[in-house]
């Protein structure tokens, strides 16, 4: 809102983000293809900013209009957005029941995702559930079942949640994410979402998933996925093992149970891209540019943890004998570093390829190396720099930023 009443309607885009000198990091949003180089260098250091028509004039924004118009410009703008869906016209939204998320001490509940947090080492148990029960025969079943249906139920229950750790257990530093329960009826939910694409609400349910993927991709937390027997790590699921920092398959049986498998199906393969535009198997193989190619030709096949390394999918593979030992000491290895530097590590580690505005975001400046060394958990008196080379132990204050 300027001084004088009127009011700037933003660009949609922003690849560019501009950090507004001696003003203590207050940014500026620039679109670099549209917004000559000489204006932007202008815009970016004046600290009272461009209104009215001279932001228009240099395609800092697109339209102006008067406080007394807003609300009709509005919704003139929306209504010319919306004519744009493809969403038929005679099409009937589904109602979403509030989720049943119950707190039990230290233990978070959904009907498809539990967490159990143990505050000493700062690890929060992740385990999303399979569906137990085939998808719907038709699309006509898939409306009926409506926020019931299970991909869009797990979906909402993951977000929230990502979004409960990430507000309100800052010192909960590692999700140690696992699945639990059948791959045949995850991969059978997958080829109804491929199926119906087309559909909105199938569209809409596979882009929720696609968010909530990235939430968990740009979350300030260490990530690792356990995949052991029992474990259902299949196509779309899968994903939270590839978006993992480490992944760790037990390597043969366990407690009298068939080995671990993962499985892909062609939902790994486009639906749920990263901020940086390419899949996670992408992501993975970035200097491999065949190898995500001659995966396609193992969807559905069953994967051990000899044959998931071979791929390349899985970090580690312990046996039985060693499984306990190794995923004890990779936790306790973890909880020992510095969190802003983890976050730093992380950040500069998840997004590679493309640079794109999320990655500008989410990576380049959250792995900027200055406001590490500059916090108290660096510089600070019991901080890693202070106490390096003296053989005395950091103390950190664990809240993940």
């Amino acid at each position: 809102m300027a001084d004088d009443g009127s009011t700037t309607v933003a660009l949609p885009e922003v690849p560019l983000l501009a950090v507004l000198p001696g003003t203590g990091g207050l940014t500026r949003l620039v679109d670099k293809r549209r917004v000559r180089r000489d204006r932007a260098d202008f815009f970016c250091t004046l600290e009272e900013g461009i209104k009215g028509q001279r932001a228009v004039d240099w395609r800092l924004v697109d339209e102006v209009v008067p406080r007394s118009r807003l609300a009709e410009a509005t919704r003139a703008r929306a209504v010319e957005l919306a004519a744009r869906t493809d969403r038929p016209a005679g099409a009937r939204g589904i109602g979403l029941p509030p989720l049943e998320r119950r707190i039990e001490g230290d233990r978070i509940a959904y009907a498809h995702v539990t967490c159990v947090i143990d505050r000493g080492p700062g690890v929060a148990g992740i385990t999303v559930a399979a569906p137990a029960t085939p998808p719907p025969a038709d699309l006509a079943g898939i409306h009926a079942a409506g926020g019931s249906f299970w991909p869009l139920a797990v979906a909402r229950e993951l977000d929230d949640l990502i979004l409960h750790l990430r507000a309100n257990e800052e010192e909960i530093g590692l999700w140690v994410l696992r699945t639990s329960g059948g791959a045949d009826l995850v991969e059978a939910h997958d080829r109804t979402l491929l199926q119906h694409e087309a559909d909105w609400l199938v569209r809409e349910i596979r882009l929720y998933w696609k968010r909530t993927l990235k939430r968990l991709d740009v979350s300030s937390r260490s990530i690792f996925a356990l995949i052991e027997p029992g474990s259902c790590f299949a196509g779309t699921l899968l994903e939270l093992a590839l978006a993992a920092d480490r992944t760790f398959m037990l390597d043969g049986e366990r407690q009298a149970r068939p080995p671990a498998t993962v499985r892909l199906t062609a939902m790994n393969f486009g639906p749920y891209p990263t901020v940086n535009g390419l899949t996670r198997l992408a992501s993975r193989f970035l200097e491999e540019a065949g190898r995500v190619d001659d995966l396609k030709g193992r969807i559905g096949e069953d994967l051990d943890a000899a044959a998931a390394a071979e791929a390349g999918l899985v970090t580690f593979t312990p046996d039985d004998i060693d499984w306990e030992d190794e995923v004890r000491i990779a936790i306790e290895e973890r909880a020992a570093f510095s969190p802003d530097a983890l976050t730093g590590m992380e950040a500069s580690l998840r997004f590679g390829g493309p640079e794109t505005l999320e990655s500008k975001i989410f990576a380049r400046l959250s792995a900027w190396q200055n406001w590490i060394f500059q916090r108290p958990n660096a510089v600070g008196p019991k901080g890693a720099l202070k106490v390096y080379g003296t053989g005395e132990r950091g103390d950190f204050d664990r809240r993940r930023v």
